[in-house]
């Protein structure tokens, strides 16, 4: 079982992993992503791909970004003490996909690989990274489609990967101010090592391969059902929380703010429209409601 990192391979394979599913999703749009290539003053950088107004996307962004430096940020070091005065490396691609059509789902995807090096002595590394989706108009074969995917992802790996994956998911994903899961979750994952350097990468590849195959069989179920504007404001509405996470407890935003990285790309995950009511509550027996009763809790979506 190897355990010595090969951070050349693991670009290799984000680089090509941002582009099939820019791909993917150019040919299912229709319109083509804009790139931005960028470069971090204090090391490192990045290529960023948007799209924007798309006929099926309203907002896609799909970041690679490699950042170095020489020490870590107050929100690595105080959950790991062990990391201080090492330099360190992150990679990864992250993406988060806002359609038009409230009845398509929103979905997130990220995959990443850290290492912090000290001369003398072994180098700290894990990957990380999952996938979740975010719908407004819950449908119980998308959440199906979606998990069982991710349990496809997981099953090589161990029997219990993916209930492992699921739970850390459905924890990690959660409002706490609101008491509220941001979606019907997926998988999750951090700090992976223990496998050892190949199949930990596998791993993490399994992940990223297997995001496309559960997101666009929705999009493509989904992107055509008719919607005035009641569903357009409760789309709007629920951006809303969206934004809340990613501002405050999302860990690659925190990380990607305190480090000093391009706050265009670490900010691309918002959605350009988003609204917010006060005291709102959806009234009872509308499918508005069915999404706070049925599909914000989390549950076994498999046997459900």
């Amino acid at each position: 079982m190897s355990n010595t990192p090969d951070l050349d391979a693991v670009k290799k394979y984000l680089l090509d992993l941002q582009e099939r599913i820019c791909a993917a999703l150019t040919e299912e749009d229709g319109q083509a992503f804009a790139e931005d290539a960028w470069d971090r003053e204090q090391g490192g950088g990045g290529r960023s791909r948007v799209l924007e107004n798309g006929n099926v996307f309203e907002k896609a962004g799909v970041n690679f970004s490699h950042v170095h430096g020489d020490g870590l940020p107050p929100s690595a070091t105080a959950a790991r003490p062990e990391l201080a005065g090492r330099s360190f490396q992150a990679m990864g691609v992250s993406l988060v996909i806002h359609p038009h059509n409230p009845y398509v789902p929103t979905s997130h995807a990220n995959v990443r690989f850290f290492i912090a090096e000290k001369p003398g002595e072994e180098p700290v590394w894990w990957f990380g990274g999952g996938f979740d989706l975010t719908p407004y108009y819950g449908n119980v074969d998308d959440v199906k489609h979606w998990h069982q995917t991710a349990k496809d992802a997981c099953t090589p790996f161990g029997d219990d990967r993916y209930d492992k994956y699921k739970q850390w998911c459905d924890d990690y994903f959660h409002l706490k101010h609101r008491n509220e899961p941001r979606g019907v979750g997926g998988l999750f994952f951090d700090d992976l090592n223990e496998d050892g350097f190949e199949q930990s990468f596998a791993m993490m590849r399994s992940v990223g391969d297997h995001y496309v195959p559960a997101y666009l069989p929705i999009v493509q179920r989904r992107k055509g059902t008719p919607y005035g504007d009641r569903e357009r404001d409760f789309q709007l509405y629920r951006r809303g929380r969206y934004v809340e996470f990613n501002l405050v407890f999302d860990r690659g935003t925190i990380f990607g703010l305190q480090t000093g990285g391009r706050t265009e790309s670490i900010l691309m995950s918002l959605p350009p429209l988003v609204t917010w009511k006060y005291d709102y509550a959806p009234e009872v027996g509308t499918p508005e409601a069915e999404l706070y009763e049925v599909y914000l809790k989390p549950k076994d979506w498999l046997n459900a």
